[in-house]
């Protein structure tokens, strides 16, 4: 079962955060000391509020320098995926296929929004992370790391470690999966 790993960030630290959490020098302090440490762990919960399942990869051959990775992405309150990366790849983006005068095209966007309790499906023939200008041939059976980068509507950031499973060439949808659609 693949691995997914939730970290926060804030572009709103202060210096001052760090000395929240040191000793008080008497008894006195310990209440302010507790609150703020609750408060973190509460703002730390509430960040992690995006989910990703089924993330798989397809497989590459000799001489092949992109590939797709596909997932489903939820979210308990409004985000969006703004960035991703991996280290099998030197260039990683977030890319929509749609129909376009008749005629199917794939091109980058600069975010995916994802709507709170509307999971959206990165699936074949609609949105998916590209991976371009990969640095190895990607064998059916083993893993790829991909970092997933989410912005609430707060500004703040978070990124999900997802490992997805590399899947044949000729793979379609995921295992036990329709297809659901996906959300704009």
């Amino acid at each position: 079962m693949p691995e997914t790993t939730v970290r926060s960030s804030s572009s709103t630290s202060s210096p001052r955060s760090s000395q929240l959490l040191r000793a008080p020098r008497s008894l006195a302090g310990w209440p302010r000391v507790a609150a703020a440490v609750l408060a973190l762990c509460a703002a730390s919960a509430a960040l992690a509020q995006v989910t990703v399942t089924e993330p798989w990869v397809r497989g590459t051959v000799g001489g092949m320098k992109a590939t797709g990775a596909f997932m489903q992405i939820s979210a308990k309150a409004d985000t969006r995926l703004v960035g991703a990366a991996s280290p099998v790849a030197k260039v990683v983006e977030i890319h929509e296929m749609a129909m376009v005068d008749n005629v199917m095209r794939m091109r980058a966007v600069a975010a995916l929004p994802v709507a709170a309790g509307k999971p959206v499906e990165l699936r074949p023939g609609g949105y998916h992370v590209m991976l371009i200008d990969i640095v190895r041939p990607l064998e059916a059976g083993t893993t790829v790391p991909i970092t997933l980068t989410f912005e609430g509507s707060n500004g703040r950031r978070e990124t999900v470690e997802v490992k997805a499973e590399v899947r044949p060439l000729a793979a379609g949808a995921p295992r036990g999966h329709g297809s659901a659609g996906h959300s704009k």
